[in-house]
């Protein structure tokens, strides 16, 4: 069996991301399930959520819907409490060095697949009737942060969860935040299909219970909230870039 966080696990936040994993192989062991010792790093994630012995993992809503989601058991949404947001929602920062946009503004996007990075920066867009200009994708938010503070694109939008993180570590400047995009499920956790995710999802809510305060607030975790399939699926899809 295998098991992977690879969404927000950010070099500073290794040993919180390892304690969360260690509580929920505990839990999960106690229950009777076989769960790995550690988790997968040095795997590409399609290659882990497609695994057939995949355990527990992280993908993003647009991966889910667009190609995951007859492949996958839904377990549970993480809720990380952000500002504006329902239980298990997130939205996606709009960062952009003038206020003022250009015509065509250049675009710096994280991956094609992306529901915070492409999917509602689209929906942003054309809310506001902003035509996209030359899209650059960078292959991850922090990257796609970076291009927009130094000039090389207009604007971005990056998951709130990510970028609040990228701020507290001063990684990025508050100060590119323009706005914010309507808020939609966050990103699931998943088993493989035919899994039973009951038990996974009791083993998660009691190793989120039993990990320390300090450590629940550094990975910014809430909890965890129901969130159906069917809620992930009725986010709009755009073209790829």
């Amino acid at each position: 069996m295998i098991a992977a966080l690879p969404m927000y696990d950010r070099p500073e936040l290794r040993a919180e991301t390892d304690a969360l994993w260690a509580a929920l192989r505990n839990a999960l062991r106690a229950r009777g399930i076989a769960a790995p010792e550690a988790l997968t790093r040095d795997r590409d994630p399609w290659e882990i959520w497609q695994d057939p012995d995949l355990l527990f993992a992280q993908t993003c809503g647009l991966p889910f819907r667009a190609r995951l989601h007859t492949q996958v058991t839904l377990v549970a949404t993480p809720d990380f409490g952000l500002p504006g947001c329902a239980p298990g929602h997130y939205n996606s920062v709009i960062i952009a060095r003038d206020r003022v946009l250009a015509p065509r503004p250049r675009l710096a996007v994280n991956d094609a697949l992306s529901q915070s990075g492409w999917a509602a920066l689209q929906g942003w867009m054309g809310a506001r009737g902003v035509s996209p200009g030359p899209v650059t994708i960078t292959g991850a938010h922090a990257a796609s942060a970076r291009a927009v503070a130094e000039g090389a694109a207009d604007l971005a939008a990056i998951d709130a969860q990510t970028w609040r993180l990228l701020v507290r570590a001063g990684d990025a400047d508050p100060d590119l935040e323009i706005d914010r995009t309507d808020p939609t499920p966050a990103l699931p956790y998943i088993t493989a299909r035919h899994t039973d995710p009951a038990p996974i999802r009791a083993a998660l809510s009691e190793a989120l219970a039993a990990l320390p305060q300090t450590t629940r607030a550094a990975l910014g975790l809430r909890g965890i909230a129901r969130i159906d399939a069917g809620a992930y699926l009725a986010v709009p899809t755009p073209p790829d870039p």
